[in-house]
């Protein structure tokens, strides 16, 4: 079984919980942007966008500089792979899941007929 480190996984699943912080990054996925950039298409404050933008950092899915008084925000997408890790393993036993229910139902639809003279013969 693979083995994830539950903490930095548990910390970009919470940030990516919230559909705000889904559309910062969104945002930084075309490139980098002021705080103030990040803030202008969403009906909240300043400081609350500054509390998402701690998360998402917190999360090590942002990083922040200052140019003079502007602070720039620029996505950085490596933790997004232990996540993306973390779900492709639990898709890929999905699907072998669904695999074996569907031949099973294969097996057991394949002829009815049979089936029925198979019963059939077990009363006699």
């Amino acid at each position: 079984m693979v083995k994830y480190q539950s903490e930095p996984l548990d910390d970009v699943f919470s940030a990516l919980a919230d559909p705000t912080r889904r559309a910062i990054l969104a945002r930084l996925a075309d490139g980098e942007s002021s705080v103030g950039e990040l803030a202008a298409p969403f009906d909240i404050s300043l400081p609350a966008v500054s509390r998402h933008l701690r998360v998402l950092r917190n999360a090590g899915l942002v990083t922040r500089h200052k140019e003079g008084r502007v602070r720039r925000c620029t996505l950085d997408a490596a933790p997004l792979r232990a996540a993306s890790d973390w779900i492709a393993h639990y898709r890929r036993f999905w699907e072998d899941q669904f695999d074996s229910l569907a031949e099973y139902l294969e097996r057991t639809q394949e002829n009815p007929e049979d089936r029925a003279q198979d019963k059939s013969e077990e009363e006699e």
